[in-house]
């Protein structure tokens, strides 16, 4: 199944043909291409528009890594992992597991925004071309990468026809007048073989050209009706794509005369002040800074502290973290349509709704005038405490019918986490904040697959000595959960005797029972049921006592049982997954909700009642997907395919098995090390490779193993398959309850206080 994450063109590509046949073709010859110039020359469009046109050419899918809001070079790896579907929960370094990933996949990889990088991307991309001959990287960047085989592509403006084309039609998008002489709107300096640029209002089948007659403008030249006065507007910004987008956003205000002579007074004292810089440069510092003065003093304030917002973000957020006595909240949304409607923000829908994005170039102008300000230190804090508070409203939500929303909510706030994080970090005095934070977020790293970047935040914030015990508390039983997840059971032991210890002398009755109940885990996942039965069950009564109850309760509970169903008690095990289940549905949970229904499919082979095991699993299966959790996934995968060789479909349970195979390489050791979890597989292996033979048993798993994540979970779900060739209806795929909207209630901005959620401990 191919994959792809490329965003969708917003408004039409115009120009650029000759670029666009020069770097599809670089693209067919070469393993690694970077296009390279100026800010603001269109770089990311003509590399997205290049990759969108080439992604029937690789099989495994093309991924976009934006780094241009990454500013830890550790996180390059994780980004680039994030970027390609990668969901990798084992300790190894996150380069290693893409090289293993890639090794024998076909992949476009591009690269956006890297050059502030370069150091830690070059390394990453020559080791990753040296170990993977189906991956090629397509990289747009300020300057190459200089990694051997690199096929660099100069960026230069536009020429003098495209330039005109482009002004036009934003100019037109704006609202602004047709502009004297210049065709404008869809079709105008379209290319030849874009049909879909003219319109056929009438139906007659006549191509309308955009001046409403059957004339087509002239696809390769700029008409000679064209002004000199719009030709040297043009000439003025240097065929600079984004300088051309601002100055159009002036056009429905503005004619073209006055806005030439409003840029030629700015360029005057910009080039008096930086004789210098390139004339590239000065033309877009001129076409930014123009943009600039014309915006009211609000807009030009909020554009400044916009730049702190590390990616994409929302009309509550700006509502706080910009607002003030100079910018009261109830402007903030007008302010925005202004800075809206002058190209300086983009709109975009996001899986967790409408949100907002200000591009680089734009956003590093408005970071020069906050520090000019002296205000760049207390925005930042103030970024810092909106994403903090939205960490806590997440982690609190995720215990509700709200669960799917804050997995999409945490996914598109993730660089604001990372920056609110880094400043956590740098300041020795907010060590504690660190802690709390990558504490917080335990349901963004263990339920929704970022096992390795949640290690990677929990071991920088405890090496802290933060002076906070709480918060250092947190982290810790965080830290050993993530850990045993991760297989690495050194690492778990060790976090979570401290937190226990501490948590012991100091009184902390909740933190000491989340450790516990993490041990008791480990103990569940080393084949040593009646000691986990023991310790969960010390946690569990803990937490009834402290009035504790969330997902983290109920999955002590799920633990519990089966460690009672590995000792033989299916009876006990599955009153308690039943009391687990109503408790879900009653909350909205779904994640923990989830791995009860295994437990209960499970009893349900035992009973022969196949058709209700295979329905319970295929939640499991759709659930877990949802929430990228490997570990809930391949579990429920290994026990469908026992299923389905027990209904009589050795050959599909095989396929089954092998598929499971790469997704425990991703989550670490196979099934933990453990004989009780490799139950259930060993026995689907025996019956499968009896009723197959050998050789037909191991082409079937081999099947298995070549199919992509997506795949294995698309043939999960497609239902029982008739092995004499028929077919049967497909159990219903999982929804949630509700949309993964943008919650309407407003989020909190601070640190979590109480118990009784996840926030407790």
């Amino acid at each position: 199944m191919r994959r792809s994450n490329l965003p969708a063109e917003l408004n039409r590509f115009v120009g650029r043909a000759a670029e666009q046949a020069a770097l599809a073709a670089l693209l067919g010859t070469s393993r690694l291409v970077t296009v390279v110039g100026v800010g603001g020359v269109g770089k990311t469009r003509l590399a997205l528009r290049a990759a969108a046109g080439a992604q029937k050419r690789y099989g495994d899918g093309v991924g976009l890594a934006d780094l241009a809001t990454l500013r830890d070079p550790d996180l390059v790896a994780h980004a680039v992992a994030e970027a390609l579907g990668l969901t990798d929960h084992t300790p190894r370094p996150p380069r290693e597991a893409l090289k293993e990933h890639l090794s024998e996949r076909r992949v476009l990889l591009v690269l956006d925004g890297f050059e502030h990088l370069v150091e830690s991307c070059a390394p990453l991309v020559r080791e990753l071309l040296a170990h993977a001959p189906g991956l090629t990287v397509l990289a747009a960047g300020r300057r190459p990468l200089r990694v051997a085989g690199e096929a660099v592509f100069p960026l230069a403006p536009m020429d003098e026809a495209d330039a005109v084309a482009l002004l036009a039609e934003r100019a037109a998008e704006a609202g602004a007048p047709v502009l004297p002489g210049v065709p404008a709107g869809p079709g105008a300096f379209a290319d030849p073989g874009d049909t879909e640029a003219f319109a056929d209002p009438d139906g007659t089948g006549a191509p309308v050209g955009p001046d409403g007659t059957g004339a087509l403008p002239d696809p390769t030249r700029t008409p000679s009706e064209v002004p000199d006065v719009v030709r040297e507007l043009c000439r003025r910004l240097d065929g600079i794509p984004l300088a051309l987008e601002l100055a159009a956003g002036r056009l429905p205000l503005l004619s073209p005369e006055q806005v030439l002579h409003r840029l030629d007074d700015r360029f005057r004292l910009l080039a008096d002040g930086e004789r210098g810089a390139l004339p590239r440069h000065r033309a877009l510092r001129t076409a930014i800074g123009w943009s600039h003065e014309l915006c009211t003093p609000g807009e030009r304030l909020l554009w400044a502290r916009l730049s702190v917002f590390a990616g994409p973000f929302d009309l509550e957020a700006v509502e706080y973290v910009c607002g003030g006595r100079e910018l009261p909240p109830e402007r903030i949304l007008d302010l925005l349509g202004g800075l809206l409607a002058q190209s300086l923000l983009s709109r975009e829908d996001t899986p967790a709704g409408p949100a907002y994005r200000m591009l680089g170039t734009v956003a590093a102008y408005g970071a020069e005038w906050l520090a000019a300000l002296g205000d760049t230190e207390r925005m930042r804090r103030r970024h810092r405490d909106w994403y903090m508070g939205l960490a806590t409203w997440c982690e609190l939500e995720w215990f509700s019918p709200r669960q799917a929303e804050v997995a999409a909510r945490t996914d598109v706030a993730l660089p604001h986490l990372r920056a609110a994080l880094e400043l956590c970090l740098e300041l020795p005095e907010d060590a504690h904040l660190a802690q709390h934070l990558a504490g917080t977020l335990w349901f963004a790293w263990a339920g929704c697959g970022r096992l390795a970047e949640g290690r990677y935040w929990l071991d920088r914030a405890l090496a802290l000595d933060s002076g906070h015990q709480e918060a250092r508390l947190k982290a810790l039983w965080v830290l050993g959960y993530v850990a045993i997840l991760q297989g690495d059971g050194t690492a778990a032991v060790a976090a979570l005797h401290e937190c226990g210890e501490r948590a012991g002398s100091s009184g902390n009755a909740l933190a000491e029972a989340y450790a516990t109940h993490r041990m008791g885990c480990l103990a569940l996942l080393t084949d040593d049921p009646a000691r986990a039965e023991e310790l969960i069950g010390r946690a569990l009564d803990s937490y009834r006592e402290l009035g504790e109850l969330n997902s983290n309760v109920l999955m002590g509970q799920v633990e519990v049982a089966m460690a009672r169903a590995f000792r033989g008690d299916l009876e006990g095990a599955v009153v308690l997954c039943r009391e687990v289940r109503e408790i879900c549905e009653e909350r909205g949970e779904l994640w923990t909700r989830a791995y009860a229904l295994y437990v209960l499919a499970y009893a349900a082979w035992t009973r022969d009642a196949y058709g209700e095991a295979r329905e319970l699993l295929t939640e499991c299966v759709s659930v877990n997907h949802v929430f990228h959790d490997l570990v809930g996934l391949v579990l429920a995968i290994e026990l469908l395919a026992l299923v389905t060789a027990s209904e009589g479909d050795p050959a599909e349970a095989a396929v089954l098995q092998g598929a499971a195979v790469p997704v425990w390489d991703a989550v670490g050791v196979r099934l933990f090390g453990s004989a009780s979890f490799g139950g259930p597989g060993e026995l689907c292996e025996a019956r499968a490779r009896e009723a197959l033979g050998a050789a037909a048993y191991e082409e079937a798993f081999r099947e298995g193993r070549g199919l992509s994540l997506d795949a294995v979970v698309e043939r999960a779900l497609a239902g029982r398959r008739d092995p004499a060739g028929g077919g049967a209806a497909a159990p219903r795929p999982f929804r949630t309850g509700r949309s993964a909207g943008v919650p309407g209630t407003r989020k909190p901005a601070g640190s979590p206080t109480g118990k009784g959620g996840e926030a407790a401990g």
